[in-house]
């Protein structure tokens, strides 16, 4: 019964990324000890929680079948036209948040609507989307980065405040990544959505038939993968105190890389939240880490590249061999 257990954690996709996570830590330890100092954890702590949120979202719709390459778009232009609202058009931030959200929300349902109801392939519904969102918000700004918040308000606090444990500095978004991440989890394990999902992502003809509200399923999941991009940029934007157009650039690509490596499948049907909070932290590690052993600017993408497409390989031979055993 021990030995059955601990084979079924070993073939789980989860496992092989904590393995994979736990490895990369050893190593960047070992090879500069200002890895796990105070201040290189709060760096981290500050920057990991804004592509996780977006991952969550990310890995829902990617067990459905589906992905968003909007969602880097999505995450500069929430905060630009927030703040171009609160600075030009005198509006409170409240009000305009709750503005931007409906855009953003608008942005999700018109995703979800031309894949599901009038059949075009998400990969070129959110490419285009990508384009639009992302030139929109160019236009708003002519290019420029605004200028900062002005003053303290309760939400800024609520979303970007921040505290210290001992020496160690927490931002807000990580609580919200949190609490997030438990929804997540919930919904795709929990309730009964989560089973549907996975029905869509596996075979959605013979969900569809077994009565399960595929279109409608995937249209929620467009809009709250969305939602949660502009959730991410308004919490950086806060954080940072300034919105720029061009913020959010590829991270569509990283955010799907953060939840493939973490165990989801690309093609649906399978799905890991806490994988995918395993991939978040296994990313932003290695980018924080091969910074600190000295790797060269001009080289830093090929390293990160090179690294990922290692741990894809590693992921796939891990999973053939505990499936074999």
């Amino acid at each position: 019964m021990g030995s059955g257990s601990f084979s079924s954690v070993l073939k789980k996709p989860e496992t092989t990324s904590f393995i994979i996570l736990v490895l990369v830590m050893v190593g960047f330890t070992l090879a500069n000890d200002r890895f796990l100092s105070p201040l290189n954890i709060s760096n981290l702590l500050a920057f990991m929680p804004e592509l996780g949120i977006i991952a969550l979202g990310m890995t829902l719709l990617l067990t459905a079948g589906e992905f968003d390459l909007s969602v880097g778009a999505v995450f500069a232009l929430t905060p630009v036209s927030t703040l171009l609202m609160v600075q030009n058009g005198g509006l409170s931030l409240e009000l305009a948040l709750v503005i931007a959200f409906a855009a953003t929300f608008l942005v999700g349902a018109l995703n979800g609507f031309l894949v599901t109801k009038v059949g075009i392939s998400s990969f070129l519904v959110t490419l285009s989307m990508l384009l639009i969102v992302r030139g929109t918000t160019l236009v708003l700004t002519q290019g420029f980065p605004l200028n900062s918040w002005d003053g303290d308000n309760w939400l800024r606090t609520a979303l970007a405040g921040s505290f210290y444990i001992g020496t160690v500095r927490i931002y807000a978004s990580l609580i919200w990544f949190a609490a997030l991440g438990l929804l997540a989890l919930y919904v795709l394990n929990v309730a009964k959505v989560g089973n549907w999902i996975t029905a869509i992502g596996s075979n959605r003809s013979a969900a569809v038939a077994r009565g399960v509200p595929a279109d409608k399923v995937k249209i929620w999941l467009f809009i709250a993968t969305s939602m949660l991009a502009g959730l991410a940029g308004v919490i950086s934007s806060l954080r940072i105190a300034s919105a720029s157009p061009v913020a959010g650039s590829q991270y569509e690509l990283e955010v799907i890389a953060m939840v493939v490596v973490g165990g989801t499948a690309l093609t649906g049907g399978r799905g890991t939240i806490i994988g995918t909070i395993i991939g978040v932290l296994m990313l932003r590690i290695i980018r924080n880490g091969i910074v600190l052993v000295g790797v060269p600017g001009l080289a830093f993408n090929i390293f990160v590249g090179v690294i990922i497409l290692a741990m894809l390989v590693l992921h796939a031979r891990f999973n053939k061999s505990s499936e074999r055993k």
